[in-house]
């Protein structure tokens, strides 16, 4: 008889300790989730003016925004999204460009796949090649939904991410910046943190 109970004793607390080990190891790995959603990549030192090299036509006119992605970045559909958000806010008093990295190895069907394609359909955004990551060096970025806002005199006037972590779009500080300075001249952040793949480091 007591053998029984200590091999029922034993059996509990087996399964105990297993529902404790799955609840440790599911809490691991949300934890490590939202560390990595909420990691940003490196940060960008972009020109404080316009370069003057650039292939990049700017509209003196209108303040222009440049965004760089890498196509393969799951993260940067977010951007995308806020993308469209913001050409629909600014009310055509802003020309966007994103610039989409492509190595010289690679296809025009890799650097054109559903990231390029999602943006392509966003009125008002201009989708451009960057072969083997000319204005990626030049205007000194490192991560994929890196934007550059640019006044029409060609100041810098907002350096950052457009999400508010990887991978998720909605309200962001990045976003509301962008439209405030396009539409009323100033905002009240200038930099935010950018959520993606490193641009020339591949996706992931």
């Amino acid at each position: 008889m007591s053998y029984q109970v200590s091999s029922q004793s034993l059996s509990r607390a087996l399964r105990v300790f297993s529902v404790a080990v799955w609840v440790m190891a599911v809490g691991v790995g949300i934890w490590i989730l939202l560390r990595y959603s909420n990691t940003p990549g490196a940060a960008a030192t972009p020109p404080l003016r316009w370069p003057s090299d650039t292939s990049i036509q700017r509209v003196k006119d209108h303040a222009t925004l440049v965004v760089f992605a890498h196509p393969q970045c799951p993260c940067s559909e977010a951007s995308i999204e806020e993308l469209a958000h913001i050409v629909a806010d600014s009310r055509e008093r802003l020309d966007v460009y994103v610039l989409f990295y492509a190595p010289e190895q690679k296809t025009d069907e890799w650097v054109r796949g559903r990231l390029w394609r999602n943006a392509a359909i966003v009125p008002g955004l201009h989708a451009i090649e960057d072969r083997n990551g000319v204005e990626v060096r030049r205007f000194r970025v490192g991560t994929s939904g890196q934007a550059l806002l640019y006044d029409t005199a060609g100041f810098l006037r907002f350096n950052g991410g457009i999400t508010a972590s990887r991978g998720h779009s909605g309200g962001n500080d990045g976003r509301d910046a962008i439209v405030s300075f396009t539409m009323h001249g100033s905002s009240r952040r200038a930099t935010t943190p950018v959520f993606g793949c490193s641009l020339l480091g591949g996706s992931g």
